[in-house]
Protein backbone atom coordinates (compact mmCIF):
# COMPACT_ATOMS: atom_id res chain seq x y z
CA UNK A 1 0.00 0.00 0.00
CA UNK A 2 1.21 3.48 -0.95
CA UNK A 3 0.80 6.38 1.59
CA UNK A 4 0.30 9.60 0.16
CA UNK A 5 1.31 12.88 1.78
CA UNK A 6 -2.18 13.33 3.28
CA UNK A 7 -2.14 10.35 4.64
CA UNK A 8 1.07 10.54 6.38
CA UNK A 9 -0.13 13.92 7.67
CA UNK A 10 -3.48 12.90 8.55
CA UNK A 11 -1.59 10.53 11.03
CA UNK A 12 0.33 12.36 12.44
CA UNK A 13 -2.58 14.89 13.14
CA UNK A 14 -4.39 12.46 14.94
CA UNK A 15 -1.41 11.33 16.99
CA UNK A 16 -0.70 14.74 18.33
CA UNK A 17 -4.34 15.07 18.96
CA UNK A 18 -4.26 11.96 20.97
CA UNK A 19 -1.38 12.69 22.68
CA UNK A 20 -2.56 16.25 23.46
CA UNK A 21 -5.91 15.21 25.20
CA UNK A 22 -5.91 14.09 28.32
CA UNK A 23 -6.16 10.26 29.43
CA UNK A 24 -9.14 9.26 30.28
CA UNK A 25 -9.00 7.96 33.73
CA UNK A 26 -11.17 5.72 35.98
CA UNK A 27 -12.78 7.73 38.38
CA UNK A 28 -13.31 4.71 40.72
CA UNK A 29 -16.36 7.21 42.67
CA UNK A 30 -18.31 6.64 39.22
CA UNK A 31 -17.30 3.58 39.37
CA UNK A 32 -20.58 1.22 39.60
CA UNK A 33 -18.92 -1.84 40.54
CA UNK A 34 -16.93 0.04 43.05
CA UNK A 35 -19.76 1.89 44.33
CA UNK A 36 -21.98 -1.37 45.25
CA UNK A 37 -18.77 -3.01 46.34
CA UNK A 38 -18.22 -0.42 49.14
CA UNK A 39 -21.83 0.14 49.86
CA UNK A 40 -22.15 -3.84 50.50
CA UNK A 41 -19.34 -3.82 52.84
CA UNK A 42 -20.84 -0.86 54.77
CA UNK A 43 -24.33 -2.43 54.90
CA UNK A 44 -22.60 -5.97 55.95
CA UNK A 45 -21.09 -4.08 58.83
CA UNK A 46 -23.48 -2.27 59.59
CA UNK A 47 -25.80 -5.28 59.93
CA UNK A 48 -23.37 -7.29 61.84
CA UNK A 49 -23.25 -5.84 64.57
CA UNK A 50 -26.46 -7.04 65.59
CA UNK A 51 -24.87 -10.35 64.93
CA UNK A 52 -21.05 -10.14 66.38
CA UNK A 53 -21.69 -8.48 69.45
CA UNK A 54 -24.33 -10.03 71.13
CA UNK A 55 -23.72 -13.45 69.53
CA UNK A 56 -19.83 -13.98 68.97
CA UNK A 57 -21.59 -14.34 65.14
CA UNK A 58 -19.45 -13.66 62.05
CA UNK A 59 -20.68 -12.56 58.55
CA UNK A 60 -20.14 -16.33 57.10
CA UNK A 61 -21.92 -17.82 60.33
CA UNK A 62 -24.85 -15.10 59.66
CA UNK A 63 -25.26 -16.40 56.04
CA UNK A 64 -25.93 -19.47 56.88
CA UNK A 65 -28.37 -19.37 59.30
CA UNK A 66 -29.88 -16.50 57.65
CA UNK A 67 -30.49 -19.07 54.08
CA UNK A 68 -31.54 -21.46 56.43
CA UNK A 69 -34.31 -19.67 58.41
CA UNK A 70 -36.05 -18.36 55.43
CA UNK A 71 -35.75 -21.54 53.80
CA UNK A 72 -38.93 -24.49 54.94
CA UNK A 73 -36.45 -27.63 54.73
CA UNK A 74 -32.73 -28.49 54.80
CA UNK A 75 -30.24 -27.71 52.39
CA UNK A 76 -26.75 -28.68 51.31
CA UNK A 77 -23.58 -26.20 52.05
CA UNK A 78 -23.20 -26.24 48.31
CA UNK A 79 -26.76 -24.08 48.26
CA UNK A 80 -25.57 -22.03 50.80
CA UNK A 81 -22.50 -21.30 49.13
CA UNK A 82 -23.68 -20.45 45.64
CA UNK A 83 -26.77 -18.50 47.45
CA UNK A 84 -24.59 -16.34 49.05
CA UNK A 85 -22.00 -16.19 46.88
CA UNK A 86 -19.42 -17.15 49.24
CA UNK A 87 -16.52 -19.61 48.90
CA UNK A 88 -17.37 -22.66 49.89
CA UNK A 89 -14.33 -23.10 52.59
CA UNK A 90 -15.53 -20.32 53.96
CA UNK A 91 -18.96 -21.88 54.36
CA UNK A 92 -17.36 -25.13 55.24
CA UNK A 93 -15.51 -23.14 58.00
CA UNK A 94 -18.92 -21.35 59.34
CA UNK A 95 -20.86 -24.78 59.13
CA UNK A 96 -18.18 -26.76 61.95
CA UNK A 97 -18.74 -23.63 64.22
CA UNK A 98 -21.86 -23.33 63.86
CA UNK A 99 -22.25 -27.36 64.04
CA UNK A 100 -20.25 -27.22 67.20
CA UNK A 101 -22.72 -24.12 68.92
CA UNK A 102 -25.63 -26.83 67.95
CA UNK A 103 -26.99 -24.02 65.94
CA UNK A 104 -27.57 -26.26 62.92
CA UNK A 105 -27.39 -29.87 62.57
CA UNK A 106 -26.77 -32.52 59.92
CA UNK A 107 -29.43 -34.37 58.08
CA UNK A 108 -29.64 -37.31 55.93
CA UNK A 109 -30.73 -36.42 52.65
CA UNK A 110 -33.53 -39.46 51.72
CA UNK A 111 -32.69 -39.28 48.05
CA UNK A 112 -29.22 -39.86 48.54
CA UNK A 113 -28.08 -41.47 52.04
CA UNK A 114 -24.36 -40.80 51.32
CA UNK A 115 -25.23 -36.77 51.34
CA UNK A 116 -26.18 -34.99 54.37
CA UNK A 117 -27.89 -31.22 54.59
CA UNK A 118 -27.76 -28.75 57.33
CA UNK A 119 -30.99 -27.32 58.90
CA UNK A 120 -31.48 -25.18 62.05
CA UNK A 121 -31.53 -26.77 65.51
CA UNK A 122 -34.43 -25.33 68.11
CA UNK A 123 -31.27 -23.04 69.19
CA UNK A 124 -30.64 -22.23 65.84
CA UNK A 125 -34.18 -20.92 64.90
CA UNK A 126 -34.51 -19.14 68.26
CA UNK A 127 -31.15 -16.99 67.39
CA UNK A 128 -32.92 -16.45 63.78
CA UNK A 129 -36.53 -15.37 65.17
CA UNK A 130 -34.67 -12.80 67.45
CA UNK A 131 -32.10 -11.97 65.05
CA UNK A 132 -34.22 -11.10 61.36
CA UNK A 133 -36.46 -8.20 63.19
CA UNK A 134 -33.52 -6.27 64.24
CA UNK A 135 -31.70 -7.19 60.83
CA UNK A 136 -35.00 -5.60 59.60
CA UNK A 137 -34.90 -2.24 61.72
CA UNK A 138 -31.58 -1.54 61.03
CA UNK A 139 -32.25 -2.01 57.05
CA UNK A 140 -35.11 0.38 57.57
CA UNK A 141 -32.42 2.42 59.44
CA UNK A 142 -30.27 2.16 56.29
CA UNK A 143 -32.67 2.81 54.23
CA UNK A 144 -34.49 5.82 55.85
CA UNK A 145 -32.88 8.11 53.20
CA UNK A 146 -34.83 7.04 50.34
CA UNK A 147 -38.50 7.46 50.24
CA UNK A 148 -41.29 4.52 49.77
CA UNK A 149 -41.25 5.20 45.50
CA UNK A 150 -37.28 5.33 45.89
CA UNK A 151 -36.78 1.98 47.63
CA UNK A 152 -39.11 0.19 44.80
CA UNK A 153 -36.87 1.82 42.21
CA UNK A 154 -34.20 0.78 44.11
CA UNK A 155 -35.26 -2.64 44.26
CA UNK A 156 -36.40 -3.07 40.81
CA UNK A 157 -32.75 -1.74 39.50
CA UNK A 158 -30.92 -4.32 41.42
CA UNK A 159 -33.35 -6.86 40.25
CA UNK A 160 -32.54 -5.60 36.67
CA UNK A 161 -28.73 -6.17 37.43
CA UNK A 162 -29.15 -9.46 39.35
CA UNK A 163 -31.17 -10.40 36.54
CA UNK A 164 -28.70 -9.30 33.72
CA UNK A 165 -25.96 -11.24 35.21
CA UNK A 166 -28.04 -14.30 35.54
CA UNK A 167 -28.41 -14.60 39.41
CA UNK A 168 -31.42 -16.56 40.87
CA UNK A 169 -33.43 -14.25 43.25
CA UNK A 170 -35.64 -16.14 44.80
CA UNK A 171 -35.66 -19.01 46.93
CA UNK A 172 -38.22 -20.27 44.85
CA UNK A 173 -37.10 -19.77 41.62
CA UNK A 174 -33.54 -21.61 43.46
CA UNK A 175 -35.70 -24.53 43.80
CA UNK A 176 -37.74 -25.19 40.59
CA UNK A 177 -34.44 -24.99 38.25
CA UNK A 178 -32.99 -26.99 41.11
CA UNK A 179 -29.25 -24.97 40.32
CA UNK A 180 -28.45 -25.39 43.75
Amino acid sequence: MVRTSSDIALKARETHEASARPKARLDLFRFVPFRLNRLAAEVSSALAVEYQERHGLDIPAWRVIATLGFRNDACSAQYISQCTRTHKSTISRAVTTLLNEQLIERVENEADRREFRLQLTKKGRALYEELFPRLLRREDEILACLSTQERKQLSALLGKIEQSLDLIQTSEEADAKQAY
